[in-house]
């Protein structure tokens, strides 16, 4: 099977460009990557020298090793670009040294995060989200983008850009909270909490009406606008879409239940319309010849937030710690636009590293461990959406905890730059045949 520099199948289906983009055939969509070959974007996440400093510490385990290991950074991104490529991955995926992309004997594609609304956040310490209602949202977006995308916009090598990686946009791990309550959460005068209030007001004919579902102690809407803390009067079954059933059950049988989560959801929707089209049209402003690949979806948001997604994104991308992705594919794919696997892995408890904080399923070895990865990603590719897999991530954690205290066996390599054999031998077979399996899921549909 011929392939191009850049590891896509060279079968003359697509035209190169001299930039990535999305491609679609029999009904499954692929990349094309610069010389038109038909491309998956098979990626490994935190590629970096540097990797996981333990705690608050200025302590780099993996670079201590590598420094005895290979001599110099130059050295280990040579090293390290060209045992990625000998395991048939053709990209770093999020937070890599994006260097080692060249390093090599063979290119790899590069995926950096601009985390334009992130770095927004940051500047209101009361946010979770950014407000995007804020007067100063655009500017800020514009201004990010242009300083992130524009160095890059004639790089062969960059296949798009992450706008962001997992923001708060429903109930997930970190919380409860609806956005909706969020932001009726922020100070008075914040734009965000303003703008809350007005939709409210324009959902509902009266204030007797409104408070009748959210029941508040406020007596009218003037002073809701000024009390404080907005109390949920209700909260979903499960988050990420996980008890659909079960949801609309609930909602039936209570239909001041249902009111709630439809103004919810209806606030959602205006807040991620908002989001999407002012940050890929700063991106696409600043960087006219690159993909823009999402937002990284940490948990999966409301339906209404996915078609925002896909009326604005070139590729949604979505991170998937469960054993398998398939329903998660599914929900992403309806949108309508290609998906990106942008961050799963398998951790096992033979590695020796405590593996008690860290995301997703736990294993008992590292052949289990391997057979997940196979499992997963086989599944993966028979949907004909998916353009691609991030693993999480290139080297293991310190077993003392890195800054947010994960401590857990992600690795390809150990912390001192050991190989997986079993999980890095079935990445190699698998990601020779993606292509093949991929282009079996028109088959399917």
């Amino acid at each position: 099977m011929r392939r191009t520099k850049w590891g896509g199948i060279a079968d003359d289906c697509f035209r190169g460009s001299g930039f990535f983009r999305v491609g679609e055939r029999d009904g499954v969509f692929w990349l094309v990557d610069p010389d038109g070959g038909r491309f998956l974007s098979k990626g490994v996440n935190t590629v970096r020298f540097d990797q996981d400093q333990v705690g608050n510490t200025g302590r780099v385990p993996y670079a201590d090793a590598c420094r005895k290991k290979y001599g110099s950074l130059y050295n280990w991104r040579a090293a390290a670009a060209n045992r990625l490529a000998s395991w048939q991955f053709n990209t770093l995926g999020c937070w890599s040294d994006e260097l080692v992309s060249a390093a090599g004997s063979s290119p790899l594609a590069s995926t950096p995060t601009a985390a334009l609304g992130a770095s927004f956040r940051l500047h209101r310490r009361d946010e979770i989200f950014p407000d995007v209602f804020d007067p100063a949202f655009p500017g800020h977006i514009r201004e990010s983008a242009k300083n992130h995308c524009t160095k890059r916009r004639n790089e062969a090598r960059l296949l798009g850009t992450f706008i962001d990686n997992e923001l708060y946009w429903s109930p997930d791990w970190r919380g409860a909270d609806e956005l909706l309550t969020l932001f009726l959460n922020l100070p008075s005068h914040r734009p965000g909490r303003v703008a809350a209030i007005l939709r409210l007001e324009e959902r509902y004919r009266e204030f007797s009406q409104f408070n009748a579902v959210w029941h508040t102690r406020a007596r009218s809407w003037e002073e809701f606008g000024t009390i404080g803390p907005v109390e949920a009067p209700f909260f979903r079954m499960a988050p990420g879409g996980l008890n659909d059933a079960l949801e609309t059950k609930a909602n039936l049988a209570n239909p001041t239940r249902a009111a709630f989560f439809a103004d919810c959801d209806a606030f959602v929707a205006v807040v991620a319309e908002a989001y999407f089209q002012l940050c890929v049209s700063a991106i696409r402003a600043a960087d006219p010849n690159h993909l823009v690949i999402g937002s990284r979806f940490g948990y999966q948001p409301h339906p209404n937030v996915i078609a925002a997604a896909g009326r604005y994104l070139d590729v949604v991308s979505f991170n998937c710690y469960d054993f398998d992705a398939s329903a998660v594919i599914d929900a992403y794919a309806a949108c309508g636009k290609p998906c990106l696997i942008s961050e799963f892995s398998f951790r096992s408890d033979d590695s020796g590293l405590p593996n008690t904080n860290g995301a997703g399923p736990r294993v008992e070895s590292q052949i289990e461990r391997a057979q997940c990865f196979e499992r997963y990603v086989s599944a993966a590719l028979r949907k004909p959406a998916v353009v691609g897999y991030h693993w999480f991530e290139h080297a293991d954690q310190p077993a003392e905890g890195r800054f947010d205290g994960e401590n857990s066996n992600f690795g390809t390599v150990t912390i001192e730059d050991e190989v997986y054999a079993e999980l890095t031998q079935t990445m190699t077979r698998v990601n020779e045949a993606a292509e093949q399996l991929h282009a079996e899921a028109a088959r399917t549909v």
